[in-house]
């Protein structure tokens, strides 16, 4: 039986990503992990270089949906690295997709990554970036794996402003299914303005740009809700979203470029 209802069906629905909307809308839901990956690539790659034949490292890629959506949209190489999700079980995904020749799965964590120096033409990473780069380190390492003059393009969940002295309380009540959302990742979100300088301050990329997506609360909100429909034992940001209503909570997105000098050694 299919998943769909009508009120599903709107939820996912974005004309705000016209490419997103080509791709089956039940793979989407049953391959996401958080925001809608397809939005989040899209929105990434209007400030993108991607030509054909581009090798690009897709950090933290999850279940590969926006490796995917590089390799068809762009026609670009993809080593969609991920941990939490098995190379094998990507494999198939790929495979399903009929991108065997193109995408190539890699199952590695964010310290130990098995790539050499200067090896990609790009590099992007969706909803994954928080979970290890705030380290004032990592950028000095991460940043050698693309070479000189590529780009760096980021999009993950964070705050729209800061807030001073304790967390709102209305981010620290309980969900639906009774977990804190203020717990684990959430400390890890900034606004654009403090990712912006946690990178140029390194002086190893250039940023291009450091923004965050206009009422982008409402196309994160509106995806949980879709997924919400389609699952159980929630575990979901959608209470924590509706009451904030925009005030702190969007979506970041940054792209930097390597410098052709002064890398750090």
């Amino acid at each position: 039986m299919s998943i769909y209802t009508e009120q599903l069906i709107q939820l996912i629905k974005n004309d705000r990503f016209p490419r997103s909307e080509k791709y089956d809308k039940e793979w989407v839901l049953k391959n996401n992990m958080g925001p809608n990956a397809l939005w989040l690539t899209e929105w990434l790659c209007e400030k993108m270089e991607l030509k054909p034949g581009m090798r690009v490292l897709d950090m933290g890629c999850g279940k590969v949906l926006s490796s995917v959506f590089l390799a068809k949209e762009f026609g670009v190489q993809v080593w969609a690295n991920d941990l939490w999700i098995s190379a094998t079980e990507n494999w198939q995904r790929i495979r399903d997709a009929g991108l065997e020749n193109q995408v190539y799965p890699i199952r590695a964590e964010a310290h130990a990554l098995p790539y050499a120096e200067g090896f990609f033409d790009a590099i992007v990473c969706l909803d994954a970036y928080i979970y290890f780069s705030t380290d004032d380190l990592y950028l000095n390492y991460f940043h050698k794996l693309v070479r000189p003059g590529g780009q760096i393009g980021i999009v993950i969940p964070g705050l729209v402003r800061d807030f001073n002295g304790p967390v709102p309380a209305h981010l620290t009540q309980p969900q639906k299914n009774g977990g804190l959302y203020w717990v684990n990742e959430p400390w890890a979100f900034h606004t654009a303005e403090w990712w912006c300088n946690h990178w140029a301050k390194t002086g190893l990329v250039d940023v291009e740009l450091a923004d965050t997506l206009k009422n982008g609360w409402q196309d994160w909100l509106q995806f949980e809700k879709a997924s919400n429909l389609t699952r159980t034992n929630i575990s979901s940001d959608e209470g924590a979203l509706e009451r904030d209503g925009g005030r702190y909570l969007g979506l970041v997105r940054m792209v930097g470029r390597r410098v052709n000098k002064h890398d750090a050694k």
